[in-house]
C-alpha cells in the first residue's frame, strides 16, 4: 500500500483501481465497503477476527487464516478511510476435553478434565495455565511474522462481563435458538443439549447438563446436580458459565462487533448456524468465506493425527516466510497438495512475481500476490539466482561448504557476495537443508544409451569451444542444437537424458543458465564422468 511520503495522485491511482481488481483480497474488501454503504460504522471502525482454539499450539492453518485475513484488512484499507482492526481471539474458556498427545504430565493434565483451559496447570511449568502457554506460543508466533493484531482472551471477556449484555440476551431468545440448534443434533445429543455451559461452583468443571430454569433478567440458570441431588442455580454472567460452540460464536460476534472473519470448509456448518443466531441475537453476522482444506501429495486431507502435514516449522526449514505466504495467498477456496515438493516451486514464483512487480501498471500491481503478502509494499530485492538453480548446485557441488559454493556464484555473478546480496545468502541456507533432506537421498546417476552418449560428446565438444565466461543463453543455444544434431524429438527427452546422466534427477534446471553458474569446465568433467559410466 503507497505510504504516507507517496503523492495523493498515486493513493488515488490505487484505489480507483482497486475498486475493480478481481484479486480475491478486493473482492472480499468490497463486502466490506457494502456492508457499510453509508460511510464509517458506530463504533468507528471495521473490526477483523480470527480465532484461535488454545488446546494445541500454533499450525500451518492459523498461519493461513491470520494471513488471508490480513491481507483482505489491508485491501479494504485501500479502499476506505474507515479505521480497521484485527482481534486474534482465545476461545481459552473451553472445558480441556482430552489430554493432548505430545505434552508432558499426562496424569496431572487427567486430573483438570472439563475444566476451563486457562484453569488446567501448565505441563511444561512455564505459564500460569495450559491455556496461558498456548496463547504466549499464539502471540510468539504472531509476532515473528510481522502482523499487527490484538489479543482477546475469552477468559477475560467472560469473567470481566464484558459478554455479559449478550450472554442475557440468549438467555432471552433461549427457544429461538433450542430451536436453530436442536435439528441439527442426533437425537441422544437433544436431551441434554444447553447452549448454556454453566461453570460448576464446587469443581470448577464446565459443565454439559440440560437447563431446569433460566431467567434472562437476573442473568442465572439452574440444572439438576445429581451429587446434590437437587437443583442447583448460578449466575451466567462474569465468568460463571460459557456457551456452546456455535452459540459463543456467534454471541462474541455481536459482543465484539466483528465485520469480518473467514473459515475453514469444514466449519461451513457451523457458520450457518452461528449466523442465524447472530440474527436472532439482532446482529449481522459479519462476512467472510470459506477457505478449502491442504490436501497431502496423495490427496488426502491433512491430519495432525496422521501425521501427513507440514508444519510451519518444517516449512521454514526449507523456505522463507514470504513463499508460506504465497502458498496461502493463491486460491484460497480451492483445496491444494501440502507437501515438502511443493517447496522449490513456490519459492521460485515468489521472486517471479516480486521481479515483474516494478514494471507493472497499478492494475497489475494490485493482482500481484507480492503486493498483499507485503501489505502494498514489497521488497525490490530479487535474487540473481533461482532456488532451482541453487538446488543444482548444492547437488553436483558435493559440498556444503558455503563458501565454496558462494564461489560459483560470485563467477556467475561478479561482484556478488554474502554481504551484498543477503537475500541470495539466506537461499543457499534453505537449499543446503532442503538438498540435504529431500534430494540427496533421492539421486541416482544413470549412464547414457548410445544415443545420448553421441549427443553428450557433442556437447562437450560445443562447450569447448566456447569461452569459460559464455553467457547462459548462448551456452543454452549449443545445449539445443546439440539435442537437434542426435535427432531427439521431441527435445524434452534430451534434456530428461541431460537431467538423469549428469544430475541424477528426472527434473532439472535451465541448462545453460545451470552451466554458466557451475561453470564450463565443471560441466565438462560431469559429462565426462558420465561418458565413463
Amino acid at each position: 500500500m503507497p505510504n504516507g511520503t507517496e503523492e495523493q495522485q498515486t493513493l488515488t491511482e490505487f484505489r480507483d483501481a482497486a475498486v475493480l481488481s478481481k484479486a480475491w483480497p478486493f473482492e472480499e474488501a468490497r463486502k466490506l465497503l457494502n456492508r457499510y454503504k453509508d460511510g464509517t460504522p458506530a463504533k468507528g471502525h471495521v473490526l477483523f477476527e480470527t480465532g484461535y482454539g488454545p488446546s494445541g499450539l500454533p499450525h500451518i492453518g492459523t498461519f493461513g487464516e491470520v494471513a488471508r485475513t490480513n491481507m483482505v484488512r489491508r485491501a479494504y484499507e485501500i479502499l476506505s478511510d474507515t479505521a480497521t482492526r484485527l482481534v486474534a481471539f482465545s476461545d481459552d474458556m473451553d472445558g480441556l476435553r482430552k489430554v493432548p498427545d505430545n505434552v508432558p504430565n499426562q496424569e496431572m493434565m487427567a486430573q483438570h478434565l472439563g475444566k476451563p483451559l486457562t484453569q488446567v496447570p501448565d505441563p511444561f511449568g512455564k505459564f500460569e495455565s495450559f491455556a496461558h502457554h498456548n496463547n504466549a506460543m499464539l502471540r510468539d508466533f504472531l509476532d515473528r511474522f510481522g502482523f499487527e493484531y490484538e489479543f482477546v482472551s475469552a477468559t477475560e471477556c467472560y469473567r470481566a462481563g464484558r459478554f455479559d449484555d449478550a450472554l442475557k440476551s440468549v438467555l432471552t431468545h433461549y427457544e429461538t435458538i433450542m430451536g436453530v440448534m436442536l435439528p441439527t443434533l442426533r437425537e441422544d445429543r437433544r436431551k441434554t443439549y444447553s447452549p448454556i455451559l454453566p461453570v460448576c461452583p464446587r469443581t470448577g468443571v464446565v459443565l454439559q447438563v440440560p437447563l431446569t430454569e433460566w431467567n434472562a433478567e437476573a442473568g442465572t440458570v439452574s440444572y439438576y446436580d445429581p451429587e446434590d441431588g437437587q437443583d442447583v442455580t448460578v449466575s451466567i454472567l462474569s465468568g460463571g458459565a460459557k456457551l456452546q460452540w456455535k452459540v459463543d460464536w456467534a454471541m462474541r460476534w455481536v459482543a465484539l462487533g466483528v465485520d469480518y472473519e473467514m473459515a475453514g470448509k469444514d466449519l461451513i456448518d457451523s457458520v450457518t448456524q452461528s449466523s442465524k443466531i447472530a440474527r436472532i441475537l439482532g446482529a449481522r453476522p459479519p462476512e467472510g468465506f470459506n477457505y478449502e482444506m491442504f490436501l497431502d501429495e496423495k490427496g488426502e486431507k491433512i491430519s495432525k493425527s496422521k501425521g501427513n502435514g507440514l508444519s510451519i516449522e518444517e516449512w521454514l526449514t526449507y523456505a522463507t516466510p514470504e513463499s508460506l505466504a504465497l502458498y496461502m495467498y493463491r486460491e484460497p477456496r480451492k483445496a491444494k497438495q501440502l507437501h515438502f515438493g511443493v517447496i522449490p516451486k513456490t519459492v521460485d514464483e515468489y521472486y517471479q512475481f516480486l521481479g515483474g512487480y516494478a514494471g507493472q501498471p497499478v492494475e497489475q500491481k494490485l493482482g500481484n500476490p507480492v503486493f498483499h503478502i507485503h501489505g502494498g509494499n514489497p521488497p525490490a530485492n530479487v535474487p540473481p539466482v533461482s532456488f532451482a538453480l541453487l538446488l543444482n548446485l548444492v547437488a553436483v557441488a558435493g559440498t556444503s561448504d558455503k563458501a565454496v559454493l558462494w564461489g560459483f556464484v560470485s563467477r556467475y555473478v561478479p561482484g556478488a557476495t554474502a554481504e551484498t546480496q543477503p537475500e541470495l545468502d539466506r537461499l543457499l541456507d534453505y537449499a543446503l537443508a532442503y538438498h540435504r533432506d529431500f534430494i540427496a537421498p533421492t539421486l541416482k546417476r544413470r549412464a547414457p544409451d548410445e544415443r545420448e552418449a553421441a549427443a553428450l560428446s557433442d556437447l562437450d565438444a560445443r562447450l569447448a569451444a566456447l569461452p569459460q565466461d559464455a553467457a547462459a543463453d548462448a551456452i543454452q543455444s549449443e545445449v539445443f542444437e546439440a539435442g537437434k544434431a542426435a535427432g531427439f524429438e521431441p527435445l524434452r527427452d534430451w534434456f530428461k537424458a541431460l537431467y538423469e546422466t549428469l544430475l541424477g534427477s528426472s527434473q532439472g534446471p535451465r541448462m545453460g543458465s545451470f552451466i554458466a553458474l557451475y561453470g564450463i569446465a565443471n560441466a565438462r568433467k560431469l559429462i565426462a564422468e558420465a561418458l565413463r559410466g
